[in-house]
C-alpha cells in the first residue's frame, strides 16, 4: 500500500534528487557504515498485533527485516522522497510482504497514524539514521510522542558525536557526511547521555561512532525538552535518509 502525500517543493525534490540513483546502490553501500541497525531491530521485541512505523524508510530494508523477524506485527513506512519509496514498493513486492508492509509519502514533522489510514495510535516508532537528516528533528520527535500509544516506544540508532575519534579522522567523516546533508544530532546525544538511566536501552558504538537507544515515549519527554530549551528553531540540514 503505497498512499501519497502533498509534496513541498524544495523538501521533496531535494531528496529525490539525492537518491534518484543513489537508491539503486543504496543498500549495498551503506551496510558498510550504518552500523547498529540490525542489533536495534533485533532487540525491539514488537508484540503480535502491534503497529511499527519506521521514519525515514527509505529502501524498506529494516522494514522487510522487521516483517522476517516478528511475523505478527504491522509495520508501516513514511518517507519524504517519492524515488525511494517506488525503490521500497518494489523491494517490498520482491519479498512478497506486500500485504504486511504499508507506505506513504510524507514528512516526519508531519507523522500521524492517519497518514496510514490508521485510527489508533503506534505502539512503536523507529528512526533509523533519520534524525541526522530531518530538517526539524525536534519537532519530528515532537510528532513521533503525539503519535504514540500511551505505552508506545521510541527507537533510534544514529550518528554519535564522533568525539572519540582522532581528530582528523573525525573532521574527515563530518565533511563526507555533509556530502549527504547529514549532520550529526550532538545536542540530543548529550541530552540522551544526561538521562540514560530511564532507557530500557542505550549504547555508544566504538569512538562514539553511533549511539542507539529505546525508551517509552514519556521517558524520552525530559531530553526533547532540555534541547527545546538549550536551542530555539530548527538546525539547518539537508533531507532525507542516508
Amino acid at each position: 500500500m503505497l498512499n501519497a502525500a502533498r509534496r513541498d517543493s524544495g523538501h521533496a525534490e531535494l531528496m529525490d534528487g539525492v537518491y534518484r540513483y543513489q537508491r539503486h546502490i543504496y543498500d549495498f553501500t551503506r551496510k558498510y557504515y550504518l552500523f547498529g541497525r540490525d542489533s536495534l531491530i533485533d532487540a525491539m521485541a514488537l508484540e503480535p498485533g502491534s503497529r511499527a512505523v519506521e521514519v525515514g524508510c527509505g529502501t524498506a530494508r529494516n522494514l522487510i527485516r522487521m516483517a522476517r523477524r516478528y511475523p505478527d506485527a504491522r509495520l508501516f513506512g513514511l518517507d519524504a522522497s517519492q524515488a525511494m519509496l517506488e525503490t521500497a514498493a518494489g523491494a517490498i513486492a520482491k519479498s512478497g510482504l506486500e500485504g504486511r508492509i504499508g507506505l506513504s509519502h510524507g514528512y516526519a514533522e508531519a507523522l500521524s497514524p492517519q497518514s496510514f489510514g490508521l485510527s489508533e495510535p503506534f505502539d512503536d516508532i523507529i528512526f533509523s539514521y533519520s534524525l541526522s537528516m530531518i530538517p526539524d528533528w525536534k519537532q519530528a520527535l515532537k510528532a513521533a510522542q503525539a503519535a504514540l500509544s500511551p505505552t508506545g516506544r521510541i527507537h533510534i540508532v544514529d550518528f554519535g558525536d564522533l568525539a572519540d575519534l582522532p581528530a582528523p579522522a573525525r573532521k574527515a567523516l563530518l565533511k563526507w557526511l555533509a556530502l549527504f546533508h547529514v549532520s550529526p544530532r550532538m545536542e540530543l546525544l548529550g541530552s540522551l547521555e544526561q538521562s540514560s538511566e530511564k532507557y530500557k536501552r542505550f549504547q555508544l558504538l566504538t569512538g562514539r561512532y553511533a549511539f542507539s537507544m529505546s525508551a517509552l515515549g514519556d521517558a524520552f519527554s525530559d531530553p526533547c525538552e532540555a534541547v527545546a530549551q538549550r536551542s530555539q528553531g530548527p538546525e539547518k540540514s539537508g533531507l532525507g535518509a542516508v
